[in-house]
């Protein structure tokens, strides 16, 4: 473990009804807790989805990038050095558009009897964009800031 995570206490303006495996207690651990609640959510949907017709592509995709933005998460939080920090935030981030993206599609499309079910996850990957990007930019600036 990383000498310097510190206890943080868990804060969330999400559903008050989200499940979460474990209680934030360390640096990140909230956003890795929301990374896997939304890949989660995710891998629940799919089963829906390939019912589809035509939507067989659409969840081979989803099934790969929902649950690999979490994934590069805790490889980031495991980093080297702070460019790898960066690096892995970044490559995270991107698996977390691709997801909204496609979780847009399929809401665009009719793909699902319920739009209720997909649009909070739309939501949460638009925050967790956000905060991705908040982190990798200042985790390049502090690291820039050292040199």
């Amino acid at each position: 473990m990383n000498d310097e995570r510190r206890p943080q206490l868990a804060t969330s303006n999400r559903n008050a009804n989200a499940q979460r495996a474990t209680p934030a207690r360390f640096k990140g651990d909230d956003i890795a807790n929301r990374l896997l609640d939304l890949a989660a959510g995710v891998i629940k949907l799919l089963p829906s989805l390939s019912k589809q017709p035509g939507a067989a592509s659409l969840v081979k995709q989803l099934e790969r990038c929902g649950p690999a933005g979490g994934a590069n998460y805790e490889e980031a939080r495991g980093a080297e050095s702070p460019a790898d920090f960066v690096h892995k935030v970044r490559i995270a981030l991107k698996e977390v558009r691709e997801t909204r993206y496609w979780l847009k599609l399929i809401l665009r499309a009719g793909l699902v009897s319920r739009p209720d079910a997909v649009a909070p996850m739309i939501d949460e990957a638009d925050q967790i964009v956000a905060i991705l990007t908040a982190s990798a930019n200042t985790a390049r600036r502090r690291a820039n800031q050292r040199m």
